[in-house]
């Protein structure tokens, strides 16, 4: 919904989701409207000018004079920021979502950066990592082919840090790489022993992602978790609590600091300051995407083996002669239950054949 300030009348704009116009349709008088969301996507509060020459009835102008979305019904677009109400007026920071992309992947930092230094050439090696550590893309395998020429010459446990996922369900649990969501203050100001409060600590996450491309699987077994809804889009969503998703990272919680190939070190902690929980899971890639490339030219694209051994560091001899690679890009959305802070995580599906 928005509001639209017009001739010194506010009007509200309010539309119905997906969902609530199905109910509407029913026509047997059971639609009522019991929930409503409020955002603020539109505004840059870093508009706010304190040190405006004119005075505090200034501070904010430019925040006032900027327009109003109009409502809209994508539900994967709009209402990105919502907004939420807490009692207590002494909360400086508000708490964020990011990847963690340095832990919790079956493999140390040091013994990975060894490993990757004792292959030849070394200078290329480590420009292959330097790009994928930076890179919050994740790679998912969506067949054990896919799987076997993505990890050529690498370890199970190495390619796990490289952001590749095993994206089928193999005999056993997987042996792909995870996507780990830390929440935590992303300031030094607060000292990590402090704690974050409970009252803004993620106790159940949200995944939304597309139902036609992937299945969100259990981060320690072959087990794809059951979906809670799926909208007239093929937008899937899960919810997710308790272990072994949602885990707290402790601000105790530390891991030894290690050394890349170059002697740098590597801050094993994505935030500074006090710790929420943590969400891990991984990615399957759905029947279609396993078993067919007819997803992959509609919606995606056919790379030659030159590119696709460049772009997703393949080694060249990995591809079988006459190979084609198929690429589909597309986002995994993350959203905090309590604080709906939500993020979107880059995902490619990959087929070679």
């Amino acid at each position: 919904m928005a509001f639209l300030d017009n001739s010194g009348d506010i009007i509200l704009d309010a539309v119905l989701t997906d969902t609530g116009r199905l109910r509407l349709a029913q026509g047997d008088g059971s639609f009522k409207i019991t929930k409503f969301a409020l955002g603020d996507d539109e505004i840059n509060y870093g508009d706010y000018n304190k040190d405006h020459a004119s005075g505090s009835a200034y501070y904010d102008l430019e925040i006032l004079q900027t327009p109003v979305l109009e409502a809209f019904t994508n539900n994967t677009s709009n209402l990105n920021t919502k907004l939420m109400s807490i009692a207590r007026t002494n909360i400086l920071f508000m708490p964020e979502l990011l990847l963690n992309k340095r832990q919790d992947h079956g493999i140390t930092w040091q013994s990975f950066y060894s490993y990757m230094y004792s292959r030849t050439p070394k200078v290329a090696a480590d420009a292959v990592m330097g790009s994928n550590y930076k890179d919050s893309k994740y790679v998912v395998a969506v067949d054990k082919d896919t799987w076997t020429a993505l990890t050529w010459d690498i370890t199970e446990g190495d390619a796990e840090l490289l952001g590749a996922i095993q994206g089928y369900s193999p005999s056993g649990a997987p042996s792909g790489g995870l996507i780990r969501v830390d929440q935590g203050l992303n300031t030094e100001e607060i000292n990590a022993a402090a704690g974050l409060d409970n009252d803004l600590r993620e106790t159940q996450y949200i995944i939304e992602l597309d139902y036609r491309l992937g299945r969100v699987m259990h981060p320690g077994a072959s087990a794809v978790k059951d979906v809670n809804f799926i909208d007239d889009d093929n937008i899937a969503s899960y919810y997710i609590a308790g272990s072994p998703y949602v885990n707290p990272n402790n601000n105790t919680d530390t891991v030894a600091e290690s050394k890349n190939s170059s002697n740098t070190s590597i801050d094993p902690q994505v935030f500074k300051g006090p710790r929420g929980n943590s969400l891990v899971f991984r990615i399957q890639a759905s029947t279609e995407l396993q078993y067919s490339t007819y997803l992959f030219t509609q919606l995606g694209q056919e790379l030659s083996v030159t590119d696709a051994a460049t772009q997703l560091g393949i080694e060249a001899a990995a591809l079988p002669d006459g190979a084609k690679a198929y690429v589909l890009d597309t986002t995994v959305r993350v959203i905090g239950a309590n604080t709906g802070y939500r993020m979107d995580i880059p995902i490619r599906y990959l087929k070679i054949e």
